[in-house]
């Protein structure tokens, strides 16, 4: 994974290089036609994903909750948060996407506490939106 490419996700934009750097050696890039499943409602976490570019579609239970695209991030409630699936995302356009599985993940939010802490305030967000109701969370 090219560093230089993760500064441009919002995610990770006000990192340093050498952040950049390490987060690099634990993801991977990866390119994905359109109707991929990328997570299936139900089955275990393994791997954190981010949308560089193209788009994807979130359900839960079959009814549609929200469209991603580029910045947009899935798999984070199901790596620290719960232990399965909240919703299922298939890819409704090509995409280009940074993985990181399950362990590099949580060697990321450990590393990085300022990641870490946005990745838990969108779990939080999303869960609170789902304990009210609102199906939104998105992993």
């Amino acid at each position: 994974m090219d560093a230089d490419r993760l500064k441009a996700i919002p995610l990770f934009g006000g990192l340093g290089r050498k952040q950049l750097d390490e987060i690099a050696g634990w993801a991977d890039e990866v390119d994905l036609p359109a109707g991929k499943a990328l997570v299936t409602e139900g089955t275990f976490a393994y791997e954190f994903v981010i949308i560089e570019a193209g788009s994807a579609e979130v359900t839960s239970g079959g009814q549609h909750l929200a469209d991603l695209g580029p910045g947009d991030y899935l798999g984070e409630i199901g790596l620290l948060a719960a232990p399965r699936r909240t919703a299922s995302v298939v890819t409704t356009a090509p995409m280009r996407a940074v993985v990181m599985t399950g362990p590099s993940f949580r060697a990321m939010v450990k590393a990085l506490p300022s990641v870490a802490e946005q990745i838990r305030s969108a779990i939080d967000a999303r869960m609170s939106r789902t304990a009210r109701g609102e199906p939104q969370a998105v992993d």
